[in-house]
């Protein structure tokens, strides 16, 4: 028997339907619990576009088609459960480089990222903001 989906997962199916709000969508990731695969005690995150995505994933049916090609073989994944907001809020900016949010990455119809812009990350973090440009400039080029 089929897991019912979540609540993100049914809100991420309608926007990639085409009907679906992107501020409804948005809202229910920061308020979802998701599922973020740990290795060594560090959370799971790919490098891609010049982002670093953190992967989290919406149920542990989601989580185990993931672990099925990137899993530690035949020991079980280790996974940290935390809010959609705190990844978003505390964890993507203290990453110190464009970093966004990828959801559900094994399922090819029914992943969704969220990237490092205003309105999902902080505007600290965000990368379409002035305080990103002036924060990139200080850095020293």
């Amino acid at each position: 028997m089929e897991q019912p989906r979540t609540a993100l997962a049914e809100r991420i199916a309608e926007q990639r339907a085409g009907v679906g709000d992107p501020r409804a969508l948005v809202g229910e990731m920061r308020r979802s619990v998701l599922l973020v695969p740990s290795v060594d005690g560090r959370l799971w995150s790919a490098h891609s576009g010049g982002v670093r995505w953190v992967c989290a994933f919406t149920d542990e049916t989601a989580l185990a088609r993931f672990a099925l090609h990137h899993g530690p073989g035949d020991r079980p994944m280790d996974y940290a459960a935390l809010l959609g907001a705190r990844i978003v809020d505390e964890i993507v900016p203290g990453l110190g480089e464009p970093a966004g949010l990828a959801v559900d990455i094994a399922d090819e119809d029914g992943s969704m990222f969220f990237p490092p812009v205003t309105g999902i990350v902080p505007d600290g973090a965000a990368v379409d903001t002035d305080a990103a440009e002036e924060e990139g400039r200080g850095r020293g080029r």
